[in-house]
């Protein structure tokens, strides 16, 4: 995923700088205005021809260079790890596999449930079991892949993640009490790993932007890949890359940030219910 990001932004980048409509680029590449869109914000797959038909378009005759982007355009096509799991992720939510494994911080607001990478595996199965008509085989793949998922924040080039969790989602019991218990406890334990920030906003809180829902932030190393928005809905999902768009919810996230106590007064907070629960 994040090297057709890195094509389509190269690609963009190419026809912007001589002045190319999206129309042009697109008759070149024999796809519609929108199809081209998408291309170049990297959402779908690119054929070699059509990538070598646009270099041409934009002016790059240098056998060197062509062959750079060419070889992106090869490793952009190959399929990511997730693939596996097609049978339970819809074709608009593999976008954010690919996101959430190449991105290097991923900024959270979640106030539904605990957030997928800080699951335990039995809160994941009580949480996969209320998907419509989710049969037990679909629910122990959607597991799996949470599971799987979860190594992005062991491993040795693991990302940071900065959530901010609404007391609500631990107040909504999942499973019998012992269950969420244990995912109290999880939350207390991961939330004193070097790269992960999880703070909780209690019911009290004044400070709750008007009409914020649950979103997620992403954040690249790589200079040439802009942060990314992503909003859930119902049956597809919004990917918003525009520099005014992320800038409001990163405003947003900081402020839920203020309005929510630090890791280790949110730490406590988790304590009081853990007893509770």
């Amino acid at each position: 995923m994040v090297r057709r990001i890195q094509l389509g932004s190269q690609l963009r980048q190419l026809r912007r700088e001589r002045g190319i409509t999206l129309q042009t680029a697109g008759d070149s590449a024999r796809v519609s205005e929108t199809k081209m869109s998408r291309m170049e914000l990297g959402r779908v797959s690119f054929k070699r021809r059509d990538v070598e038909n646009l270099l041409t378009l934009y002016g790059i005759t240098d056998e060197q260079a062509r062959a750079g982007i060419l070889s992106l355009a090869e490793e952009a096509n190959t399929p990511g790890w997730w693939q596996q799991y097609s049978d339970v992720v819809p074709g608009w939510w593999a976008t954010y596999l690919g996101l959430e494994g190449a991105a290097s911080l991923i900024r959270a607001y979640e106030v539904q449930h605990v957030p997928a990478l800080l699951q335990t595996e039995e809160y994941a199965h009580v949480v996969c079991q209320h998907a419509p008509r989710a049969s037990q085989a679909e629910v122990e793949r959607r597991v799996a892949l949470r599971l799987e998922r979860q190594q992005a924040l062991v491993a040795d080039d693991a990302c940071e993640l900065h959530v901010v969790l609404d007391e609500s989602a631990l107040q909504r019991t999942y499973g019998q009490h012992a269950v969420m218990r244990r995912q109290v406890q999880y939350l207390i334990d991961a939330s004193q790993r070097p790269n992960v920030r999880l703070q909780i906003m209690p019911f009290h809180s004044m400070g709750h932007p008007v009409g914020a829902g649950s979103f997620t932030l992403f954040s690249f190393s790589q200079v040439d890949l802009s942060d990314v928005v992503y909003v859930e809905q119902l049956t597809s999902a919004l990917y918003m890359d525009k520099p005014e768009d992320v800038a409001r919810y990163t405003e947003i996230h900081e402020e839920l940030q203020r309005a929510s106590p630090a890791p280790e007064g949110s730490r406590h907070l988790l304590r009081g219910l853990a007893v509770a629960a």
